[in-house]
């Protein structure tokens, strides 16, 4: 794979400078570009081999563009904080906002691949680690990213003369570390493990371009035109993409419940929640009796879990008036308020609208030992975005996967997830609005909006059935509520997240 990258191409100074000025014009250009009209973000990545110009590559494009546009995040061994987290935590919150430039060096291909190289993982974890990378960035270019990716490679024995000049630098000693000649001496293997990476995740959406690196002149110019290149290309077919996708969403704008009704219209389709007694009730005294105990082994549990850093992370959605904010005051109530955050969540603001939608939500990902609570959450993409408008029918259907994902790594890494929807008939709903309107200090919980979704409480209740149907998976199950009476709700959630902190701490 790497003969190519080995034939000894060079450039002379002369010609680097006849072509470096245009090169950096149109750079310069294309990046004004951009900022004014491209709605979407630029993401490079650079790997490749110790000495192979990666950061003199680094530093030229920040010479030859607009520096103030662009982030560079150089990455090494995760900090504490960082370490607490799933290892894409420090991705995600990287990930440029639309229409500026970010450069990963060292990022999400330097782990996986050190730690398979030196035998930390097996082939199987191997993969695993390309699938998580590729499941990333297919959500980034999904979301109109522009991502490309420079592998930077030198041969073993122009690696050896750099890393020879480089020791014997004064100037530039401080640079080498143990690793570097214990690195050189595993040359085939690193080698080997990037071609297995390269053709892994070579994808049309995040390709990967295999530098030469020997010759200064040479590899930084074809970095600048390749990337001249790619935004080039990508400004004009976002552009032909989103007149597309906006003549397409215009022609498919079905709401659920219009799709599922198309063979006959007066047939009202059965959801999940239909299934669900919502006569469930329990009396004051019992409820009393069962939240005291139920408190009290909560924040026994939430200490233990404080304690072996165990994070936890709660879910709540439900129709407007469902009881969220009640069951989750009973919860808070038991557990010491350092050790926990309740995020509610709205419209996004400017600044996460010009992010990826799951952004806002990998920033909010626990620390090791926190409880964090979301009132709303990523599922509104398939509800109240998908219902609305505001996301397209090519964005909430794939959606479900991106959330599948999302969740997989944080079970993964450890987390306790809990999803709860919070359920109440239509009725139901109906009378809580009338109370909210005539007692002073909840009227201000009910709003213009509330009355609107409530007109669509049909689409809602499909468009929620397929969320459960496509997102309630044997490691991140949804728990139905029943809390047509409070009462018997809070009991219900509180009891399920004291069962889920057993469980996982081993009380």
């Amino acid at each position: 794979m790497f003969q190519t990258a080995e034939l000894g191409q060079k450039l002379s100074k002369k010609e680097f400078k006849q072509r470096e000025l245009p090169l950096w014009e149109n750079l310069l250009g294309l990046q004004q570009t951009l900022r004014k009209e491209g709605k979407f973000p630029v993401l490079i990545d650079f790997a490749g081999v110790r000495g192979a110009g990666k950061g003199t590559s680094v530093n030229l494009l920040n010479k030859w563009m607009d520096a103030r546009w662009i982030v560079t995040h150089a990455y090494t061994e995760p900090s504490d904080e960082e370490a607490e987290r799933p290892t894409f935590w420090r991705f995600w919150r990287h990930v440029p906002p639309k229409g500026q430039i970010g450069i990963h060096m060292s990022g999400r291909y330097s782990r996986p691949l050190l730690d398979y190289v030196h035998g930390r993982i097996s082939d199987v974890e191997f993969t695993h680690e390309l699938d998580r990378i590729n499941a990333f960035e297919k959500a980034q270019a999904d979301d109109g990213a522009m991502v490309l990716k420079f592998w930077m490679h030198i041969s073993r024995d122009v690696q050896k003369r750099r890393l020879e000049s480089l020791e014997n630098d004064p100037l530039r000693s401080w640079r080498m570390s143990p690793e570097d000649w214990k690195h050189w001496e595993m040359y085939d293997k690193f080698i080997e493990a990037a071609e297995r990476i390269i053709s892994y995740t070579n994808t049309g959406h995040a390709p990967w371009e295999i530098i030469e690196g020997a010759d200064f002149n040479y590899r930084s110019l074809r970095v600048g035109e390749i990337l001249q290149q790619r935004l080039e290309r990508h400004l004009m077919t976002q552009q032909i993409r989103a007149k597309y996708l906006a003549e397409l969403r215009k022609e498919v704008n079905v709401t659920p419940n219009e799709d599922a009704n198309a063979d006959d219209s007066s047939l009202s389709p059965l959801t999940i929640m239909d299934g669900l007694d919502l006569s469930l009730s329990l009396e004051k005294k019992q409820y009393k009796e069962k939240l005291a105990y139920y408190k009290a082994r909560l924040a026994h549990l939430h200490q233990k879990a404080v304690r072996q850093k165990t994070s936890t992370t709660l879910v709540f959605e439900g129709p407007d008036a469902g009881g969220k904010g009640g069951s989750i005051r009973q919860i808070t109530g038991a557990l010491d308020a350092r050790y926990y955050k309740v995020y509610p969540f709205a419209a996004p603001t400017d600044i996460e609208n010009a992010h990826h939608y799951l952004w806002r939500f990998w920033n909010c990902v626990p620390r090791a030992g926190r409880m964090t609570i979301f009132d709303r959450s990523w599922y509104g993409r398939v509800l109240v975005e998908r219902i609305e408008g505001f996301a397209g029918d090519d964005e909430w259907r794939r959606a479900f996967a991106e959330i599948n994902e999302f969740e997989d790594q944080l079970i993964e890494h450890g987390v306790v997830l809990a999803k709860f929807w919070m359920h109440i008939s239509k009725d139901e709903q109906l009378r809580r609005f009338k109370a909210r309107e005539v007692t002073p200090h909840k009227r201000w919980k009910l709003c213009d909006e509330d009355w609107r979704n409530r007109e669509k409480w049909d689409d809602y209740a499909l468009a929620a059935h397929e969320m459960i149907q496509q997102t309630s998976v044997q490691n991140s199950p949804w728990i139905l509520v029943e809390n047509e009476n409070k009462l018997f709700g809070r009991i219900k959630v509180i009891k399920t997240l004291c069962d889920a902190l057993e469980k996982a701490v081993g009380d």
